[in-house]
């Protein structure tokens, strides 16, 4: 293997100068070669002389420095190793350098091997090179070529190179990702990007919960004519769903779910009967799912069931039981005139929030739930659809939940993931394939658990148990937020693997900077100026931590940043619009 062979140049147009101090993950650089030195920037790459002319300690620049005043006496190293009888005088240019990586031109019988982390500290005095573009897509191409073919994710290409970015597929996925951004850096169209990836495999299972509806554009529903949807779409059912039912409309049943949720979303925990209330609905609910079993003939099932066990029951039938308690009488103490029972006008108030929440058309997805839905063969069906990939369907599902309430948009989310995460759970180990849950806008259901509300925290427990257990049982969370400051600590310290795009707000970037290692915190230092679809990649998954420019999706959201000015001077608004909109407004529905 000749000089010529080498992906590291040693060139003297590449030098730039010496090691002059060394701690645990940075080095200091003396350079010597003033030229070089004009044209280094910043998450430039460098590469550090190693222990033998094969090796190279690899290292990003995070400051560049031209100090003034008394120039340093550095004593070079010939190149045969003796002392030179001179002391080399130089300016105070100074390179602030972070280890992130070990590079062999020839390791044993193997050649051109890069691998994270510095196998050990630099020594001092050692020769330091610029890795130039030429260099540097070779270098790439290593670093690509080190994740094998099969499980390739290509993210997109390295700086100003044409050199792809590969991620290890298995390795994003299996071990939680964040892909942090502010609104209109490129969040949306990283999303699909991923997607498009992952639907070319034969048995992608990946669920997105899109609330905003702004994903249409990828499925089945809502792909643009000429192109192939890489998507299944399906609408949680608002009030226009229930009377105009189709495949794609998704209920939520009331049964599935548990006591905590179904309290969050109907107890006021300020009344003083809030424990009465939530005794008698709790009794309530394992009497009727018990009468359930027994009407079907499952009455062997009776000893493992639990109030939060997933059994349908009437919520009508409910409200009647409340009522009747509401209203009781009992026998007095004489044992001839009744009084007043032990629950009588302690669950007014209950029953009547239960009654607001059913009459309210905007949760007919919880309590109108479709023919069917009560029979008990029902919910394996309904999971399914989640979690049953074949080779001629699409394996991404898509979920709108723009139409579900937010003041319930948090448990609806919480349930779904929570049932579904419990089936993977129970599937015998050798069965079990893995899902990817993918939490878009995760700020306005996975909050800190200080700005949380009873409603939030109920989906945040579910979420937090995935992110600690989720990669034992094979499912995984993909967090996408543009405001990464409002999002669960918990869940943002269990994700390995970190996309930042543009992030100005100064919060955002200190929550991104502890999510780096100490070695690589001065990246969040170019977050503010990122263009869009630019981002800081780093984690488990690539190899080489980067700023790197993403790759645009085919298919793209319908997430695009309107062009108010341009619009202002070119787009009339029209009032048929207005009238429609008007008249959706009214009906719950843009169905016509």
């Amino acid at each position: 293997m000749t000089m010529q062979d080498y992906v590291i140049s040693i060139e003297d147009d590449c030098y730039i100068g010496r090691v002059a101090s060394v701690d645990t993950n940075r080095a200091l650089i003396l350079a010597e070669s003033p030229e070089v030195i004009q044209t280094l920037t910043v998450s430039d790459l460098v590469a550090i002389q190693g222990a033998t002319p094969q090796e190279f300690l690899v290292g990003i620049i995070e400051k560049v420095k031209r100090s003034v005043g008394s120039p340093i006496l550095v004593e070079p190293e010939s190149e045969d190793g003796e002392d030179e009888d001179f002391d080399a005088v130089i300016d105070h240019d100074v390179v602030q350098v972070a280890l992130i990586g070990t590079y062999w031109e020839v390791l044993g019988d193997r050649r051109q091997i890069f691998k994270r982390g510095a196998k050990y500290f630099p020594r001092v005095d050692k020769q330091v090179y610029l890795i130039k573009e030429e260099s540097l897509e070779s270098l790439m191409s290593v670093v690509a070529s080190d994740t094998p073919e099969d499980i390739q994710l290509v993210l997109g290409t390295y700086g100003n190179t044409q050199s792809k970015a590969v991620a290890n597929g298995d390795k994003l996925f299996q071990r939680h990702a964040a892909l942090l951004g502010s609104t209109g850096s490129g969040k949306s169209w990283t999303v699909a990007s991923l997607l498009e990836q992952a639907a070319k495999l034969e048995h992608t299972n990946i669920i997105l919960f899109d609330l905003h509806g702004e994903y249409k554009t990828l499925t089945t529903e809502g792909v643009e004519e000429g192109k192939q949807p890489i998507a299944e779409y399906y609408k949680i059912a608002g009030p226009a769903d229930i009377e105009n039912q189709n495949a794609n409309s998704l209920f939520v049943p009331h049964w599935l779910l548990n006591k905590d949720e179904m309290l969050a979303l109907l107890l006021d925990r300020s009344d003083n009967n809030a424990p009465n209330q939530a005794s008698r609905f709790t009794h309530h609910v394992r009497e009727l799912k018990q009468k359930y079993l027994v009407d079907e003939n499952l009455t062997e099932l009776a000893s493992g069931i639990t109030i939060d066990s997933p059994i349908p029951y009437s919520i009508r039938h409910l409200l009647a039981l409340l009522s009747a308690d509401d209203n009781g009488t009992k026998l007095g103490a004489n044992g001839k005139s009744e009084v007043k029972g032990d629950w009588n006008g302690k669950l007014t108030r209950f029953i009547g929030r239960l009654e607001t929440k059913i009459d309210d058309k905007r949760n007919s997805f919880l309590f109108d739930s479709p023919d069917g839905s009560n029979e008990y063969d029902w919910l394996a069906a309904y999971a399914n659809q989640f979690l049953e990939t074949k080779s001629d369907s699409l394996g991404i599902k898509v979920i709108d939940f723009s139409e579900v309430p937010s003041d319930i948009l948090p448990i609806v989310i919480g349930v779904l993931t929570r049932f579904l995460y419990n089936v993977q759970f129970w599937r015998a180990e050798e069965e079990r394939t893995p899902i990817t849950f993918v939490c878009d806008e995760a700020h306005i259901y996975l909050p800190t658990k200080d700005a949380s509300d009873a409603d939030s925290r109920i989906a945040l427990d579910t979420f937090e148990k995935v992110a600690k257990e989720g990669r034992k049982y094979g499912v995984s969370l993909l967090v996408v937020s543009q405001r990464p400051s409002d999002v669960s600590r918990t869940i943002l310290s269990q994700c390995n693997n970190l996309i930042a795009l543009r992030l100005s707000n100064p919060q955002d970037q200190q929550v991104v900077h502890k999510m780096m290692p100490d070695s690589l915190s001065s990246l969040t230092s170019v977050l503010p100026i990122l263009d869009t679809g630019e981002a800081v990649v780093l984690g488990d998954a690539v190899l080489l931590p980067s700023r790197i420019k993403l790759n645009k999706p085919n298919l793209e959201p319908a997430s695009a940043t309107k062009d108010f000015w341009s619009d202002w001077s070119s787009r009339e608004s029209k009032s048929d619009s207005i009238v429609f909109a008007v008249e959706s407004l009214r009906r719950q529905s843009r169905q016509r």
